[in-house]
């Protein structure tokens, strides 16, 4: 006869558990992609707050910021930090994608170490919807650390990183490689909490309007350095 406790849900045990042919049900909140086709191929049906999440770039530019704009027009209310993207972020252009620029706080580093510290302030503050992180390297002692301050409050927390960094192990729950595709992205799903999927998903992306105007925009107003991110944080 069946222990009743096998043949209870895992998550109804613990949280942290589920069976490997699921996807896990997330202990935290999340936020809806905005992309009906992925979302139900993500842990609790969106981006988890309060936790790093990877994102593996073949390159940057490819579309990264239009994956991510539904989630990130729904936590803008709250001041969505950029910090060492690889392009000054256009005024306009973020305007489109439903990023009130007013929101937005640009921070950039000369050195990695600061950086990585700044985003850490970011995380422990509990005052952004968002950080979005682009660091070319981050050694592993660096990633526990900054999921550790993530896990202190439910902002979304994306770090972008290089495709070849896939290969490095991450304390991240979800990691996803993004690779260009003709219309949208191939994603790949180096890591979640559920069973392994080895094709890709395509994800068609709509090209912003704005593109085309691009020598139209203007830059934010001038970054914050990073040493100077909390007060930039309070102003």
């Amino acid at each position: 006869m069946n222990s009743p406790d096998l043949l209870a849900a895992p998550e109804t045990l613990h949280p942290a558990l589920w069976r490997a042919s699921q996807l896990a049900h997330a202990g935290t909140r999340c936020v809806d992609s905005g992309h009906p086709t992925l979302s139900p191929q993500l842990p609790g049906g969106g981006w988890p707050s309060g936790c790093l999440v990877e994102l593996l770039l073949q390159q940057s530019g490819i579309g990264e910021l239009r994956l991510l704009r539904p989630a990130l027009a729904k936590v803008a209310e709250r001041r969505i930090v950029l910090l060492q993207p690889p392009h000054p972020p256009q005024a306009l252009a973020l305007a489109a994608l439903g990023l009130p620029p007013s929101q937005l706080i640009w921070v950039r580093s000369a050195r990695n170490a600061d950086a990585l510290w700044a985003a850490e302030q970011v995380l422990r503050s509990g005052s952004c919807g968002a950080l979005l992180f682009w660091a070319s390297q981050a050694r592993p002692d660096a990633l526990r650390r900054l999921h550790l301050a993530a896990q202190g409050g439910e902002a979304l927390f994306f770090l972008l990183r290089p495709l070849a960094a896939a290969q490095d192990a991450s304390p991240a729950p979800l990691r996803l490689s993004l690779r260009p595709a003709l219309g949208g992205l191939d994603i790949g799903f180096v890591k979640r909490r559920g069973p392994q999927r080895d094709a890709p998903l395509f994800l068609p992306l709509t090209p912003s309007l704005l593109q085309r105007h691009a020598t139209l925009d203007r830059p934010l107003l001038a970054p914050a350095t990073a040493r100077r991110v909390q007060p930039a944080l309070v102003g």
